[in-house]
């Protein structure tokens, strides 16, 4: 018989949207209660670019949380971003990690790099003083097939990114692809990825599944099945370069079931429950604290969380809305349920 309860030491989530103003109060309690510190992404309106928006932005997390989450905070690069600002603000400690949003990649990412050799000077930088940078790995140019962007992003952006910064530590976000997977994996031990569990659930015809289904949107987009089994390997093997990163990024059932709904999935209530379905499935339960626990802080130089989640083999039935917004999974029931 199967074991009905699996211990794991307090993991992390490695990519979160956490918003601003009510909403955030409504939805990091969520993250708080799966996880132990989060990285959590810049791209408000406006975006946070300064070592003091940063601690501001903090601060205000912590109120909405409560003691015993650490939010780890980033800078929004832009391509008037000054190197010594990002480093004052990392020396500091008011963040750990930039941010390269493509322009018009995602949500809020009007301000991003147009071009990426315009940060080449800040991007040496950041290898001279051991800053990480996390990337939305898409090109924008609208030439380019939507399920075709992560791909192009890899041989135009990354690639030359790596080949001229090679002490540069990175991180591949949300990767979707079978190419990403393969690039990650011939990479140095400078390049790692994460893996967000609808990426692991979801193919692209979850998009269009009887009509077109809002909640099943998010950016990058699912891709096919072969790639997602592609990715669902990669984040079982055991292989120290892929680690937890939601990429939960709640919106009101308003903004996601309207003409132009945004992109963005809210997986952060049931996330290890996701996350552990899928392992068991890939007969990888071995590897899942690796993952969600450890992978991910070692990669940034952070000691490893003190305690442990526990989750038990039990029906978890998901909400059809948590806070005005529709949750990863609505109504399904999955197989493993988190304790309190």
């Amino acid at each position: 018989m199967a074991n009905e309860t699996l211990t794991i030491r307090r993991p992390d989530d490695w990519h979160a949207h956490l918003r601003d103003g009510e909403m955030l109060k409504a939805v990091a309690p969520f993250t708080a209660r799966q996880f132990a510190r989060a990285i959590v992404m810049p791209n408000l309106v406006p975006p946070i670019a300064t070592p003091e928006e940063a601690s501001a932005y903090r601060a205000r997390i912590v109120d909405a949380t409560g003691p015993g989450f650490t939010p780890l905070m980033t800078c929004y690069l832009t391509d008037s971003t000054s190197q010594d600002e990002l480093a004052r603000g990392f020396e500091t400690g008011a963040w750990i990690a930039a941010k390269l949003y493509p322009a018009g990649a995602t949500t809020n990412s009007a301000s991003g790099v147009t071009d990426i050799r315009n940060i080449y000077p800040v991007l040496e930088r950041m290898e001279r003083i051991g800053m990480v940078l996390c990337v939305h790995g898409e090109v924008t140019d609208p030439r380019i097939d939507v399920f075709d962007r992560e791909t192009v992003f890899i041989e135009r952006v990354l690639a030359p990114v790596t080949r001229d910064f090679p002490g540069l530590k990175i991180v591949f976000e949300h990767i979707t692809t079978a190419q990403a997977v393969q690039f990650v994996l011939q990479a140095g031990d400078g390049l790692a990825a994460t893996v967000t569990p609808q990426h692991l659930i979801l193919n692209r015809n979850a998009i269009f599944a009887g009509g077109l289904r809002p909640h099943a949107y998010c950016l990058p987009v699912a891709k096919r099945e072969e790639h997602r089994l592609a990715v669902r390997k990669a984040a079982s093997s055991g292989s120290p370069k892929f680690f937890l990163g939601t990429d939960s990024a709640p919106h009101s059932r308003e903004a996601k079931e309207s003409s132009c709904g945004c992109a963005g999935i809210f997986n952060a209530p049931f996330a290890l429950e996701s996350y552990a379905t899928v392992f068991e499935e890939e007969g990888a339960l071995d590897h899942f604290e690796a993952f969600a626990s450890e992978n991910g802080a070692r990669f940034y130089g952070l000691p490893l969380n003190e305690g442990s989640v526990t989750l038990e083999r039990s029906e978890a039935r998901v909400p059809d809305e948590l806070a005005g917004v529709v949750p990863f999974q609505a109504g399904e029931v999955l197989g493993w349920r988190l304790l309190a």
